[in-house]
């Protein structure tokens, strides 16, 4: 049975960026990768050298359901700008090959909820951050690490700093910084209270038409006012949609907020000076700083 008309249409939304590779990027330092993991399977990474070179800073990436190294090129290029390493991971077993199977299977609703809970999926990502990490280890050796994702990669982040979660998916807490862009609140992944154990630097990223599988916008903010006070941010842009961050449709201005933002986050972290961020017309910032 085919698909939908309006289906069809978020789903050609959605792979836009997996049409765009280096042909179409403009000339930067930055090239593909394919590192093996311990399964032995290939985990792509594209890779975005820091201007000026060296790397003090790395910057570890994860897309969403159905993305792949190829996006988040806004995101990785402004970090590399600023002095960072930038890798953007593909997640082969949740990239856009499953993402249609299971659109066309179950809908566009069903098809996403059964990838985003699926643990097999899940820690086969974890699997690829410990490729990306093993991949960059003796070329930022001593490196400031951060890892961000978005939707099923802010799933990502949240398993690798430590939050308690019903499919049994846990990382090494490896990291100096974390960014969760369009987080998952409560319900078929994570339970009340996932993320009060948490305490490295987490900075909470939404936008108020960024509704998610299991409520509207605010339902996104529940990782900030569960986790404990410390650095600790929240960013909510106006008129921000989920694909925005993503970098699919009227994205110019989300894109903008979300670099400057992340960078500014990052900063203060690094320099553990976590205290209420300044305000900034479009995006409204929030910190509960000790």
């Amino acid at each position: 049975m085919g698909l939908p008309q309006a289906h069809r249409a978020v789903l050609r939304a959605l792979l836009v960026p997996i049409a765009c590779t280096a042909a179409c990027m403009p000339v930067r330092a930055q090239q593909r990768v394919e590192v093996p993991r311990a399964d032995g399977v290939h985990t792509p990474l594209r890779v975005y050298w820091p201007t000026g070179g060296g790397c003090s800073r790395l910057a570890v990436i994860s897309p969403g359901a159905g993305g792949t190294e190829n996006g988040y090129a806004y995101l990785a290029r402004g970090l590399a700008d600023r002095g960072w390493l930038a890798i953007v991971m593909g997640h082969r077993e949740s990239g856009p090959g499953t993402l249609v199977r299971q659109v066309s299977s179950s809908g566009l609703h069903g098809g996403l909820r059964k990838m985003v809970t699926d643990p097999t999926a899940q820690r086969d990502r974890i699997h690829d951050l410990d490729a990306a990490l093993a991949w960059s280890a003796p070329r930022c050796h001593g490196a400031y690490k951060a890892l961000l994702g978005h939707s099923m990669g802010s799933d990502t982040v949240m398993f690798e700093a430590g939050a308690l979660n019903r499919l049994e998916v846990h990382g090494g807490d490896r990291f100096d910084a974390y960014v969760a862009v369009s987080p998952t609140g409560e319900g078929a992944i994570f339970a009340a209270h996932a993320w009060k154990r948490i305490e490295k630097p987490m900075y909470v990223l939404t936008g108020t038409r960024d509704a998610g599988l299991e409520g509207a916008w605010q339902w996104r903010t529940q990782p900030f006012e569960d986790l404990p006070p410390g650095c600790v941010w929240l960013g909510v842009i106006d008129d921000a949609t989920h694909l925005n961050f993503a970098g699919i449709g009227l994205a110019a201005k989300t894109e903008k907020l979300t670099l400057t933002s992340v960078a500014a986050f990052l900063a203060a972290a690094q320099a553990r000076d976590c205290s209420a961020p300044p305000g900034e017309p479009g995006i409204t910032l929030r910190s509960r700083a000790r």
